[in-house]
């Protein structure tokens, strides 16, 4: 493993030219950055991943290995993508007709996890917090701090931002993990702070 710049690449990766890559972060065996690519602070990439062209990530994102995050693709701060997790950026793709005009972009907010072998649908936003079950294929925008999983993917629980499920009860709940608050209002949740939620168990 090589130093260069401030962040580290083992020697059988790729890294394009006109490629950013922030302080701090680790890119792994057979990897493949291509050109464009902007990646953020302290990011670990993993094994035979490859990234771009024109791909922009976070910091602190964490792309597992045998990824592809194609061109049309976004990652924010905090994003978890799973072992074999699968992006598209074609909609109806024919290997005899190009449509690299026509991508349909996708975003992953803010601390977002996406399971294990996910497959997510080009054109959709999965939310901030928001959790992708392993195995899942995301059809449609995914609202922050939410629960989906299944095939198609559907929402199935809350989500606290530590990772961890939650369960309300007359619409509020606190997390049995690390103790934050949330109330329920109509199809999303907030976060409380500075004052206490009485939770009936």
């Amino acid at each position: 493993m090589k130093k260069d710049k401030g962040f580290y690449c083992d020697p059988s990766a790729v890294i394009d030219g006109g490629v950013e890559i922030g302080k701090g972060t680790k890119i792994w065996h057979f990897s493949h950055i291509l050109k464009g690519t902007k990646i953020g602070e302290n990011c670990v990439i993993g094994q035979n991943v490859m990234i771009g062209p024109d791909v922009i990530i976070g910091n602190n994102v964490k792309i597992q290995n045998n990824v592809s995050i194609y061109k049309g693709v976004a990652l924010e701060d905090d994003v978890f993508c799973g072992p074999s997790c699968v992006f598209t950026n074609v909609y109806n793709p024919r290997s005899f007709i190009r449509r690299m005009d026509k991508l349909l972009p996708t975003l992953v907010k803010k601390g977002a996890t996406v399971g294990a072998n996910a497959t997510i649908i080009c054109g959709n936003t999965i939310g901030r917090y928001a959790f992708i079950g392993a195995g899942s294929v995301v059809t449609k925008d995914v609202p922050d701090h939410t629960l989906y999983y299944g095939n198609p993917a559907r929402l199935k629980g809350w989500m606290c931002e530590c990772g961890f499920k939650l369960y309300f009860k007359k619409n509020s709940a606190t997390c049995r993990e690390c103790n934050r608050r949330y109330r329920k209002k109509r199809n999303s949740i907030e976060q409380v702070k500075g004052k206490a939620i009485l939770e009936l168990r």
